[in-house]
């Protein structure tokens, strides 16, 4: 490429239009993402998440069920994801005050990564605990959903530095 050429966008074809890329030619390897987030939740809302007396029932469970089915429905929801054959993932949900912490991990083999996966599955585990807890707390903030990690692939491993 000359340098006044503009970089070729991976998910746009020759005509400038929206696609998926072809990963067809890419051999299969072990891949693996971890992603987190956390909403701000009030102190009435977390005292009734710690003693599991919200009406709509345990907020933390659901949320990690939730992220769960979001996680293996991505390429329902993210346009031009590939549908990927997830081998496990796993999502936490827990207080640390002033916080509900969410927490993903997702594995599979294949020929691309996993990470939208992950960040899917927090995204709408924190979807969720507003859902459950809007009735006693309108004010709820979902902060921080990022990619902590990922391993495989082809541009190899990726840790992000923490943040407080």
């Amino acid at each position: 490429m000359s340098s006044d050429e503009a970089p070729r966008l991976s998910h746009v074809d020759a005509a400038g239009k929206p696609c998926m890329v072809d990963v067809g030619g890419k051999l299969p390897t072990v891949r693996r993402a971890v992603a987190e987030g956390r909403v701000r939740v009030s102190a009435e809302l977390e005292k009734l998440i710690l003693a599991n007396t919200l009406a709509k029932g345990n907020l933390l469970d659901v949320a990690r069920l939730a992220g769960i089915q979001a996680a293996k429905r991505t390429d329902e929801l993210i346009p031009l994801c590939h549908s990927l054959p997830l081998d496990h993932i796993q999502v936490q949900a827990w207080i640390e005050s002033p916080h509900v912490r969410l927490r993903a991990e997702a594995s599979t083999c294949a020929r691309t990564g996993v990470e939208m996966e992950a960040l899917t599955a927090v995204a709408v585990a924190a979807l969720t605990v507003i859902d459950m807890g809007k009735a006693v707390d309108r004010a709820m903030i979902i902060e921080q959903i990022r990619l902590v990690e990922k391993t495989g692939g082809r541009h190899g491993d990726f840790h992000a530095p923490a943040i407080e």
